[in-house]
């Protein structure tokens, strides 16, 4: 989920002129060995829900166990969560233009769509009887009611064809993407009387193609019910200590892209993930090994491998809401994701520094003078930490930058600085050591960073959604003092509905919204407060 920063390229460097010790030289080797294994093609990109994520699941458990750590999951070192639950199209279902079956990546049934079949043979821009409608969306525009929900100009259509004795209807040139109506398939909708079918850019181009005399349209619809779940991999080292230390990364990556977040989108090949994020995974694991062994006593120590975190922080934000150990309990969070590919030129990156007022001081006299790093203050960020942060937990977040084989299927292990990622491994170590003797940090609120989004804004309404939402809207995970939201008394647990005159069905929307204001803007908010709906203004 790494956008937030200029890319870089990877130059490979030994930070220390002298020989290795041995402990050195066997954590190297094993960052490697880590790294290799989790990227390796055998795991298929780790995309959370897969197979290929147990597959590392189960070696990181393996890992924490040889190392002596003990387990803390639900299940031995394993904790599960669900990251959606609804439905999904079933085998049956097919979109066929003449007589060409679309993949399925390139069109969705609707979720209030009959599970019927469909077939005809339609002229574009007439809609008869006893046939397949098509409807262009962005024709339609004016019958798009702009304070309702989008899904709800689709229903309305298709009551609209029914009535008028369509057997099925296909949406083209639509605003969603796929992502989005994908989401809307978690919705409890109550299914119509034809098939409805939406229909993504690819397939928009051929059924608005300007010399189409006509076309072959079969259209089948099908769901299964459909539970996504994630698995955090979870271990302890319990010093019988009042307070305990969390270390974190996030193991799942993206595996051929089906989840659309890919930034190579035409290219089907399995994305490993090397940097993003075994780096930091295989960081977690040593610094496990290396804690274990230490005599640094006074504090427990929770290792935690998240999945769930390109879709969105689920598994970090599962875990804070479902711990053994209580969030009162834990000293600070470090986070470590994409520390593999450190560069001379771009240095270390270093979240997190305004959440509690000792980490100046501690920074200060643990990183090495001759590495390069840069600090932001922030305690939230498009990365796990945001989850601990949200729990007024002081936080740190490490990162050695993205580059242009993020979120593509080049990140592999054979371009990882494990040089670097020895330099990450020892400079957490020492600050470890460092906070060992002193007493639990205190914690302080800093600036909210926005998460990555596709949306350009030069405004905020200052408030942290909840990425695991998806029953509509926009769910307030927190406030921001100071910020319109805050100052307008919107709460955390209140649910956008609109922003002005755009209604907010997701996060994407939401950001769209927002990108229509510029500093100076009056307008209202819309949320949802439990039953009751209330209007707030605001001004930016």
């Amino acid at each position: 989920m790494k956008k937030i920063y200029l890319l870089l390229p990877l130059v490979c460097l030994a930070m220390a002129a002298h020989p290795q010790k041995k402990a050195d030289r066997k954590t190297l080797g094993n960052l490697q060995t880590h790294v290799t294994y989790l990227s390796s093609d055998k795991l298929e990109g780790r995309r959370t829900g897969t197979a290929g994520e147990q597959l590392a699941a189960v070696y990181i458990a393996e890992q924490m166990k040889l190392a002596g750590v003990s387990p803390k999951g639900d299940s031995e070192y394993l904790q599960t969560f669900i990251v959606r639950e609804g439905k999904e199209p079933g085998n049956k279902t097919r979109l066929i233009i003449n007589h060409t079956a679309l993949p399925a990546g390139q069109y969705l049934p609707l979720p209030f769509s009959a599970t019927k079949a469909a077939k005809g043979e339609v002229l574009p821009g007439v809609n008869e009887p006893d046939n397949v409608w098509l409807i262009n969306v962005k024709a339609s525009e004016d019958e798009i009611n702009p304070h309702g929900e989008p899904l709800d100009f689709y229903v309305k259509k298709t009551k609209e064809a029914k009535e008028n004795g369509a057997t099925g209807i296909v949406f083209f040139n639509g605003h969603e993407d796929f992502r989005t109506v994908t989401r809307w398939l978690d919705g409890k909708e109550t299914p119509l009387a034809i098939p409805a079918v939406w229909v993504g850019p690819e397939a928009s181009k051929t059924l608005s193609a300007d010399d189409a005399n006509g076309f072959q349209l079969e259209v089948e619809v099908d769901f299964k019910p459909s539970k996504r779940t994630g698995t955090n991999v979870v271990g302890f080292i319990d010093n019988g200590a009042a307070t305990t230390v969390v270390l974190g990364a996030h193991y799942d990556h993206l595996g051929y892209g089906e989840d659309h977040n890919s930034l190579a989108p035409s290219e089907k090949a399995i994305h490993n993930g090397a940097d993003d994020n075994a780096s930091g995974t295989a960081a977690l694991i040593e610094l496990g090994r290396l804690l274990k062994a230490s005599k640094l006593k006074n504090n427990n120590y929770l290792l935690v491998a998240f999945s769930g975190e390109e879709l969105g922080l689920f598994g970090s934000k599962y875990f804070t809401e479902h711990t053994a150990v209580p969030m009162t309990a834990v000293n600070y969070m470090v986070n470590m994701d994409m520390v593999g590919r450190l560069s001379k030129e771009k240095g270390l990156q270093i979240g997190g520094t305004g959440t509690s007022p000792a980490w100046g001081t501690v920074l200060k006299s643990t990183v090495p003078p001759d590495l390069k790093v840069s600090y932001d203050s922030s305690g939230t960020g498009p990365s796990d930490h945001t989850s601990f942060y949200r729990k007024d937990v002081p936080v740190l977040f490490f990162f050695t930058g993205t580059h242009s084989d993020y979120h593509k299927p080049g990140d592999d292990a054979d371009k990882i600085n494990y040089e670097g990622g020895l330099t990450v491994v020892k400079l957490v170590y020492d600050i470890i050591e460092k906070t060992n003797a002193q007493p639990k940090l205190a914690f302080t609120k800093t600036r909210e960073q926005q998460m990555g989004t596709s949306a350009r804004f030069s405004v905020t309404l200052g408030i942290m959604p909840d990425y695991t939402w998806t029953n509509g809207g926009v769910k307030v995970d927190g406030v921001t003092d100071g910020k319109p939201a805050k100052k307008a008394g919107i709460l955390t647990g209140d649910l956008i509905t609109q922003l002005g005159d755009y209604p907010v069905s997701d996060i994407e929307t939401y950001m769209t919204a927002l990108g229509k204001f510029k500093a100076g803007d009056k307008t209202t908010v819309k949320v949802k407060r439990g039953e009751t709906d209330k209007v707030f203004d605001i001004s930016f």
